[in-house]
């Protein structure tokens, strides 16, 4: 099944070349592009493409906004964004998962990287590199937040295995690395993952490890 890819960039040249890259893969294509905010969001729409591969500077509505419109508009439901920009700051990490964004690399990954992105993201996965990871895990421990108890109450649907695992999670380990230390198997825990997942209302990872932090599950600073 070929995935449907949307280019938003204001820079012409940028979205020629991710595009000879993008169509240069068997499974993936460029189905639309946008020079502009409100172009992404129009064009994300009509094209119904899967993967919106949005920059962040743009005019007439930056990329975070035009993120927030994509994934709070039910009839975009299946529509994933990720944020390609050479800006990789912790705020602008924050406020891209918070606005719903699945992914977040900078401008400078390989092309074989972004390729295996776009997968990664249309799969139902959530996917940060490295440097943005390691942002966000740092400005969420950085800000003690108060527990707010409507979001602390959202953790007593889980059960204790999808709980326990929600904390590992939200430490920024991967389904790999929490199987080999709980003794479980990859599959075992993608399947508790998904299910605490949906059980939070979130959309994918990154969202679960910022609810984690602003709902108390996990303090600022310490590790489980």
């Amino acid at each position: 099944m070929t995935i449907r890819v949307l280019l938003a960039d204001d820079q012409a040249l940028i979205r020629a070349g991710f595009k000879a890259l993008i169509d240069s893969a068997p499974d993936l294509t460029v189905v639309a592009e946008a020079a502009t905010g409100a172009e992404a969001v129009t064009q994300a729409r009509s094209s119904r493409a899967d993967i919106v591969l949005m920059d962040i500077r743009m005019p007439d509505m930056d990329g975070i906004a035009a993120t927030r419109a994509i994934t709070t508009d039910d009839d975009m439901a299946g529509v994933r964004v990720v944020i390609l920009t050479t800006f990789e700051i912790d705020d602008l990490v924050i406020r891209a998962v918070q606005a719903g964004s699945s992914g977040f690399l900078g401008k400078g990954v390989d092309p074989a990287e972004l390729l295996d992105a776009i997968r990664i993201v249309a799969s139902g996965e959530a996917l940060l590199s490295p440097r943005a990871t390691s942002g966000l895990l740092a400005q969420l421990r950085h800000h003690e937040r108060p527990l707010p108890t409507t979001e602390s109450e959202r953790f007593n649907s889980l059960t204790a295995r999808e709980r326990e695992l929600t904390t590992l999670v939200a430490t920024g380990l991967s389904n790999d690395d929490i199987a080999e230390r709980l003794h479980l198997s990859p599959l075992t825990v993608k399947t508790h993952v998904n299910r605490a997942m949906m059980k939070l209302g979130v959309r994918d990872r990154a969202q679960l490890v910022v609810l984690a932090y602003e709902g108390g599950l996990i303090q600022p600073g310490r590790q489980p």
